[in-house]
């Protein structure tokens, strides 16, 4: 066995003469294990709080979605449906309309999008599956589903046809509105058929009614779409697919994956999430100053042994490797030690629900390989640094 080495795990297990250094070395042990099992909590709990938030998005949004270059609509004639059906890893496709419609209802108005979507749309998202009262788009065309917050705002009900819900929306055209047009904007008559609750600003946002419904109100044509909702199977390439898609409408589309859509939302996670490393890293760098103070009391406290072993031949730079290994087997074994103890923590609150945010909703935690990879590499670089920093006290000078 490589001696240094040898002799390192030797003094790892072994108990010091002074009883001062003994409780140092335990408080600095433990100090790793705290700050590692701490760590892999924290990044836990927010990996629980990005898959949660993300939860919202991916029941909306769908895992491609094809968007005009330039303009608000696309043509999405007989001959570009054929092709994109070809496309090969398409499991599913749904056409929409959106556009800022005016809505008033009750002497109450709110500024909104409408969304009109076919038949298609809930294989493509799983929007139906966040119904909170009431039943998705039916056969009748006047029908829509508003988001909570819209029902909120305008005081609507499911179902009561003696009060619609009135929908205004600017005629299409360019310049300004002159004062000759009597009614510059289409309306529609409506009534809620269900209500959906994602989240605050989505539940504000929408309103979604039948495709054919909201072209008449726009006055677009049956083939003139806002955008393309993609589902892909299972184990598809995305940039493949979204290849295929370009070159089908000729570069006049861009193909935004969920991710894309929401750019905004991602960066500020991810941003948060680098945030919270770098403090929790910063208070491991501060607690690992223990490990560089423990290992020169070691040096110190076996200031003999280290006369003796240069006397029988060991080098200067074996005897710094002696305590520099000592150093990384006590990061590697505390930090192995905390990470359990927070996988124990992190997954007890995960199966049983120890701490709740709501009364029905328990703190989310997340276990992710990423996560014990994360901590258990940071441990070992912070106490390789603080290994190397605390071998290099011992000198020739030390030992005459």
């Amino acid at each position: 066995m490589f001696f240094p080495f040898y002799i390192a795990k030797r003094y790892l297990i072994s108990k010091s003469s002074q009883n001062a250094v003994n409780i140092i070395n335990m408080v600095t042990f433990l100090v790793i294990v705290i700050g590692a099992a701490s760590l892999f909590i924290v990044l836990s709990a927010f990996s629980g709080l990005k898959t949660f938030s993300l939860s919202f998005t991916n029941a909306f949004d769908p895992d491609l979605k094809i968007v005009p270059a330039n303009g608000k609509v696309l043509s999405f004639d007989t001959g570009t449906t054929d092709k994109l059906s070809a496309v090969d890893g398409i499991a599913s496709y749904s056409k929409e309309l959106e556009e800022r419609v005016f809505l008033m209802h009750d002497k109450k108005n709110h500024v909104a999008y409408i969304k009109g979507v076919d038949e298609n749309y809930n294989a493509v998202t799983k929007t139906d599956s966040t119904l909170y009262v009431g039943e998705w788009l039916n056969i009748y065309p006047d029908q829509v589903v508003t988001g909570i917050g819209i029902a909120n705002i305008l005081g609507l009900a499911v179902n009561d046809r003696l009060n619609s819900l009135l929908i205004m929306a600017p005629k299409p055209g360019s310049g300004p509105i002159r004062a000759s047009q009597k009614k510059p904007y289409n309306t529609a008559y409506t009534s809620i058929s269900g209500v959906y609750a994602i989240n605050e600003d989505l539940d504000k946002k929408y309103v979604f009614a039948h495709l054919s419904t909201v072209q008449s109100l726009l006055e677009r044509s049956a083939d003139e779409v806002s955008g393309i909702n993609i589902k892909l199977k299972d184990g598809v390439d995305a940039e493949t697919v979204k290849a295929g898609i370009t070159a089908i409408f000729n570069n006049q589309v861009q193909v935004k994956t969920r991710a894309e859509l929401n750019a905004t939302l991602y960066k500020m996670l991810n941003t948060e999430n680098l945030a919270i490393y770098l403090i929790f890293t910063l208070v491991l760098i501060i607690a690992l100053f223990n490990l560089v103070g423990a290992i020169i009391m070691m040096v110190l406290d076996k200031k003999a042994n280290l006369k003796t072993l240069y006397s029988l031949g060991v080098t200067i730079k074996e005897l710094r490797q002696i305590y520099f290994y000592q150093g990384v087997l006590v990061s590697a074994v505390g930090g192995c030690i905390g990470i359990l103890i927070g996988f124990m923590l992190t997954w007890t609150q995960k199966t049983f629900g120890w701490f709740m945010i709501t009364p029905s909703l328990p703190y989310p935690m997340d276990l992710t390989i990423m996560n014990f990879v994360v901590v258990f590499l940071t441990i070992i670089i912070l106490g390789y640094l603080a290994a190397k920093i605390a071998s290099l006290r011992i000198s020739k000078k030390l030992i005459d």
